[in-house]
Parts: structure tokens; C-alpha cells; sequence
């Protein structure tokens, strides 16, 4: 019987492949198991060095530049006068205005009664004190139940420490369309 078991096996597609200490496995398992030790080697060597490039990447910390600060600080006004356009907020408006800003915004704010408006900065220029914000904007306004979209591109100038609105160049968005 062995001699049958035998000749069966030698006729297989994969041959035994013999290997000190290694009887009976085939050469196809001896590859995969070799692959497979390749893989695992190759993975936490892998997982190592992505280790290492992370905990290396924390010892320089670049600082927010002045400019970057003043920006930020500039989107924040905007937002604030365009939440205060929003919600008819008088008050917030004249505290983040100069007396000639804000009476700038009250001449050309008209009534509404509901409004939805977007601004996206486009770009900041910084001159001593003042600052000039350029911005593009989309409103839609309803008035008496009927809808009116506009869209436009404004320069806010700011001035002052804390900034605030001194002039709308360009299109200025706090007017209602006609």
C-alpha cells in the first residue's frame, strides 16, 4: 500500500519539496509560507518607519505671523457685521463700525424681511493701520414676498485697533437690490 501512496503523490502536480527537517511539504506551501514571512517582515518595517517620520515631525512648531493674525481677526469683523446685517442688529453694527462706517451702512441698509448672505474673502491688504479686505458675496433677499438674488465683490476698509468698518468699496453688499 505504501508503494501506491507513494507513486499517487510523486504524480501530483506539486511534488513533495524536501527541505532538512521539512518532510512532506510541497514546494507551493514552502513558497507561500515564505511570502507570507516577507509580508509580515515587510509591514512592521513599514509600521516603524511611519512611526518615526511622526514622532520626529513635532519638534518644529512654525508661530502664526502678525499678518496671518490680523487676517483672521478681519473675517471675524466681517462676519460679525454680515450676522448683525442679518439679524438687523443696529447695535452690533455700530460697535464694529467708525461713526462715518456706520453711517455709511444705515444710509443704504433698506428694509427686508428675511435675508440670506455669503461672504468669501478673497484677499487681505495690510497698510500701517488700515486694512483692506476684499471680498466676493451672494445674497438673496425677500421683500413683500418677492425673492432677489445679487451677488457682487466688496473691499471692506477697517482701521482702528480693534478694527472696524470705516468704508464699503466697490459693491456694497448691505444694500438691498432695487
Amino acid at each position: 500500500m505504501q508503494d501506491i501512496a507513494y507513486k499517487i503523490q510523486d504524480k501530483s502536480p506539486n511534488p513533495p519539496f524536501r527541505k532538512e527537517g521539512q518532510e512532506g511539504i510541497t514546494k507551493k506551501s514552502y513558497i507561500l509560507h515564505r511570502a507570507s514571512c516577507c509580508v509580515s517582515v515587510f509591514s512592521v518595517v513599514s509600521l516603524f518607519l511611519v512611526l518615526l517620520l511622526i514622532s520626529c515631525g513635532k519638534d518644529e512648531v512654525k508661530q502664526v505671523s502678525q499678518e496671518s493674525k490680523t487676517a483672521q481677526e478681519v473675517f471675524k469683523v466681517a462676519d460679525i457685521l454680515r450676522n448683525a446685517y442679518i439679524h438687523n442688529d443696529r447695535v452690533a453694527l455700530e460697535e464694529n463700525s467708525t461713526k462715518d462706517g456706520y453711517r455709511e451702512l444705515i444710509n443704504a441698509i433698506k428694509s427686508f424681511e428675511t435675508v440670506d448672505l455669503t461672504f468669501t474673502p478673497r484677499w487681505v491688504e495690510i497698510q500701517d493701520s488700515e486694512v483692506h479686505l476684499t471680498l466676493s458675496w451672494k445674497g438673496r433677499w425677500s421683500v413683500r414676498g418677492k425673492s432677489t438674488e445679487e451677488r457682487g465683490v466688496a473691499i471692506f476698509v477697517l482701521e482702528g485697533k480693534p478694527f472696524k468698518l470705516a468704508k464699503v468699496l466697490r459693491e456694497n453688499p448691505f444694500r438691498q437690490p432695487e
